[in-house]
Formats: structure tokens, sequence, C-alpha cells
């Protein structure tokens, strides 16, 4: 089988940042829970800060630079998508949202995501649920059920008996992209294997008429 891809998409403006930080260890959860499923999979991150002019020039001109091109074309081909972003204002950041503006309005239709969003406090946490499960809901994408917010305290925390911890979050969520993952991968396989090859049906009809 060949691999899978599954694009992780972070729109963290610093270096390090805690957004990268969270992309990684949710790409490394998911890939773990492939693996553990028997799918091979290709992981590719892409830094949204080092595109930022690339998608503002984008923006203007409607034509995407080679770089720019590139990450559409893999974000588009992926079987998967983990898209984590920091908040701004309750929300997901400008950047991170000129991104998705620049897709094709189909690019994500379908396509299994995975959400994550980090803040300054846990208040932030929200806006998963009030702007990016909307924001992917609208372009038709298959959530995760499980969204992770990672706040300053959970780096290290332990959970309580009301908040799992973050790792535990991490790897929920990871386990629900990797079934989701699978099921499409499994599903193309078997959609591939019901084509009946032209030649094959080229001989069935000249049958019905001899």
């Amino acid at each position: 089988m060949r691999p899978v891809e599954l694009a992780v998409v972070t729109g963290g403006l610093s270096a390090p940042s805690s957004t990268r930080l969270l992309a990684d260890r949710l790409g490394a959860a998911t890939e773990r829970g492939l693996t553990d499923l028997a799918v091979p999979v290709d992981v590719q991150v892409y830094e949204l800060r080092e595109l930022a002019v690339d998608i503002a020039n984008h923006l203007i001109t409607g034509f995407p630079p080679p770089a720019l091109r590139a990450v559409i074309d893999a974000v588009t081909r992926a079987t998967g998508l983990i898209a984590v972003t920091p908040t701004f204002g309750a929300s997901y950041s400008g950047l991170f949202k000129s991104f998705i503006d620049v897709l094709d309005r189909d690019a994500l239709a379908g396509k299994p995501v995975l959400i994550g969003a980090t803040g300054g406090t846990a208040r932030h946490s929200l806006a998963l649920e009030y702007a990016m499960r909307p924001l992917f809901a609208h372009l038709r994408s298959q959530l995760a059920p499980t969204a992770v917010f990672a706040a300053p305290e959970d780096w290290g925390s332990a959970g309580d008996d009301r908040t799992a911890a973050l790792a535990g979050r991490i790897t929920r969520a990871a386990t629900e992209l990797s079934a989701l993952m699978a099921h499409r991968t499994s599903v193309a396989v078997a959609d591939a294997d019901d084509v009946v090859p032209f030649e094959q049906q080229l001989t069935a009809l000249r049958g019905t008429h001899d």
C-alpha cells in the first residue's frame, strides 16, 4: 500500500511557537495511530508564517507563487489534514483564515480534518467550537469529534477530575483522525478494485453481440 498523505498546517507566528509544538504532537500521535492500523503515512508540516507574503500576493493577484502553489496542492491532495492556529480576538488568526481563503472552495470537501488551537488562556478554548468548527463545516470537511486546545498551563499538566490532560486529548483526537483516514483509504481502495478495466468491458460487450 502506498503511504497516505497527512498535511499539518500551523499558523504560529513566532519561532519557536506553542502552535507548532501542538501541531507536531498531533501529527506524531496521528502517525502512531495510523501505524497501529497498518496504514503507512507520509506526514508533512507547513508553516504559514513562511508563506505570509505569498498568501497576501495571491489574494491580491489571484496567482499563487510556486512555494504557495506547492502547499495548496499538497493540502488538497492529502488524505487528511491537521489545522492548528493561535487565537487572536477569540478566533483564528488572520493569516490562518487567509490561507483557507486561497484554497479552492472544494479542496477540503469530505477530507478528514483535526482542528487545534493555542492561546494565552483557557478561556479562548471555545474558539474551536464557535469559530474553527463552523469554518470547516462550511467547507464540508469531515471533522474529528475531538478538537484540541492548549493553554500555557496545559503543557506538562496532568489534568484534573473535570479536564483530561493535554496528552490524553491529543491521543484521543489523533485516534479519531486516524480512524477517519483509514476508513477513507479503505473506501478508495475498494472503489478502485470495483473498476472494471476497459478491455474487459469491451470483451464483455462483444460477447453480448456474438
